[in-house]
């Protein structure tokens, strides 16, 4: 049975993984507008992931006897300057959606709940390849630079698209 503060943490969770999977469609639509199929099916991926994770999360609070909650999903920006400041963004936003990981982690503990601390690991794994990827991304955008945009989306293609 899950306590009712992680039960609301979670709850919170489901929001931000659903704006998240809303974030990248949004961005794989205007990478899409702006010619780069393959940024874009990356993107559309990412998108799908998120989604699954934000599933994962309804289908454990329900398991546990709790009652998920399906929040309305904040509008997303719809513009960005270059891909360099888009995936800057997709960055900082792992890095938002792993500190909010932590934060279930913290309360599960200081709450006990050690049946969720240990599902929510899977969580924190995840988020170490999440910034891992986007990371090497921008390592990979930065060595080719600005003049070398057509390579690049070509070679995106063959990263990690599954889901």
């Amino acid at each position: 049975m899950l306590k009712p503060k992680v039960e609301k943490i979670l709850n919170e969770q489901i929001q931000k993984e659903g704006y998240s999977s809303f974030l990248y469609l949004s961005m794989a639509s205007w990478s899409e507008s702006k010619g780069m199929a393959g940024v874009a099916q990356w993107l559309y991926a990412q998108a799908e992931e998120e989604k699954m994770h934000m599933l994962k999360i309804i289908d454990f609070i329900n398991e546990r006897g709790g009652k998920a909650i399906i929040p309305a999903i904040d509008k997303t920006p719809e513009d960005w300057k270059d891909i360099f400041v888009l995936f800057d963004e997709v960055l900082a936003h792992e890095k938002y959606i792993s500190e909010s990981i932590n934060d279930v982690v913290a309360l599960t503990v200081k709450e006990n709940d050690f049946a969720t601390q240990n599902w929510v690991q899977w969580f924190v794994t995840e988020q170490i390849e999440e910034e891992s990827s986007v990371q090497a991304i921008i390592d990979k955008l930065n060595l080719v630079g600005k003049n070398n945009l057509y390579v690049f989306d070509r070679d995106i293609m063959n990263l990690r698209t599954d889901v």
